[in-house]
């Protein structure tokens, strides 16, 4: 039996162009010898992914999602630059070996990277893996150590000043995300504007030391190796990734982190393993960020904040996409009940501090 994450039939309406696919990749990587078959990855609400094998080489495929979408949130180039660009400076980044924009042969831009083989963490530990209290204590050391490895990377040296912009990063993500909810939302959701209103004016200003950002980084987006499971050997699904305020990505990496003693509201919307014993604290890692970067981490109630109304933002653009029909995906009728959650626990923060 294998640990490593496993790829599933394509899903209902998720189907590629099979033939135009295979004759695109023999034509853009020489040498691939044997039959090709397509499967798809189960998780994720963005981007789709999915596993392909030509003989004894396997590829993974990143396309955007099927039916209406922004443009800019899936945007398959940048996210391809990206993995270029950072692959020499980052080596947990899975290499990049193709892009295209020609419509003919997905009826969308797609591109083409290495698979990276091992375990990925999702809501439960799979079958046959057990972690240790001490174990589990490791693992989310070096998860965090991951993170703020990506922080020390000098963005300039790695091409990312083409790629972001640090001067008002913090303003942009406020109002973006703002207008973004606003847009999105639906006739079940709440208004979200006690908490968008204590964002806009909780601003702190620009960072003097802007990192590469990723974004979306937590435990189902990193792999682990298969025969030492503590060990990360690389980071998934750059799409979101920029230069900012590393506060930021660390804020929106605790959004999702779930602790055994949260709510039980909060647990049902536990979507990884981390409140599993030994598993640290949302304030052990911050305390753990401060210790490695030596960043101020004080007043931690508006990056705190700003991660749970991003993640809802998030959550409630998926369920607009459910909602107005424009997907079947089942997955996503829940999502609006992970809204009003994250509002209660955003406000919380506004009244409380620290998440």
């Amino acid at each position: 039996m294998t640990l490593s994450d496993q790829s599933r039939p394509i899903r209902p309406d998720e189907g590629l162009n099979e033939a135009a696919l295979e004759a695109f990749l023999r034509d853009s990587l020489p040498g691939l010898k044997g039959p090709m078959t397509v499967r798809q990855f189960p998780s994720g609400f963005s981007n789709l992914t999915y596993h392909l094998r030509i003989g004894k080489r396997e590829f993974v495929l990143r396309r955007p999602p099927f039916g209406t979408k922004a443009k800019s949130a899936h945007d398959m180039k940048r996210e391809f630059s990206i993995l270029k660009a950072l692959k020499p400076h980052y080596p947990y980044c899975p290499e990049a070996l193709v892009y295209t924009e020609d419509n003919a042969i997905l009826g969308c831009p797609f591109y083409i990277m290495e698979r990276l083989q091992g375990i990925i963490l999702r809501k439960n530990l799979p079958e046959g893996l057990s972690f240790s209290a001490g174990d589990m204590h490791q693992l989310c050391e070096t998860l965090l150590d991951v993170l703020v490895e990506l922080h020390q990377v000098d963005y300039r040296q790695a091409g990312f000043d083409r790629i972001g912009h640090p001067e008002g990063y913090v303003r942009r993500q406020v109002e973006g995300w703002t207008g973004r909810y606003r847009k999105a939302r639906t006739d079940d959701a709440p208004d979200f504007e006690a908490v968008m209103t204590w964002l806009a004016d909780q601003m702190p200003p620009d960072t003097t030391s802007p990192a590469i950002i990723h974004n979306d980084y937590r435990f189902d987006n990193v792999v682990l190796e298969e025969t030492r499971p503590r060990n990360i050997i690389g980071v998934l699904d750059w799409e979101m990734a920029t230069v900012g305020d590393p506060l930021m990505d660390l804020g929106n990496t605790l959004a999702y982190w779930v602790q055994a003693d949260d709510s039980e509201e909060l647990q049902a919307m536990r979507l990884m393993p981390t409140h599993l014993e030994g598993a640290l604290t949302r304030r052990e890692l911050v305390d753990r960020y401060a210790e490695k970067t030596g960043r101020a981490v004080d007043d931690f109630a508006f990056y705190s904040a700003f991660g749970l109304f991003r993640l809802a933002v998030i959550a409630q653009q998926i369920y607009y996409r459910y909602y107005h029909g424009q997907t079947k995906d089942e997955r996503f009728k829940m999502l609006i009940f992970g809204v009003h959650i994250l509002e209660k626990t955003a406000k919380r923060v506004m009244n409380e501090g620290f998440f």
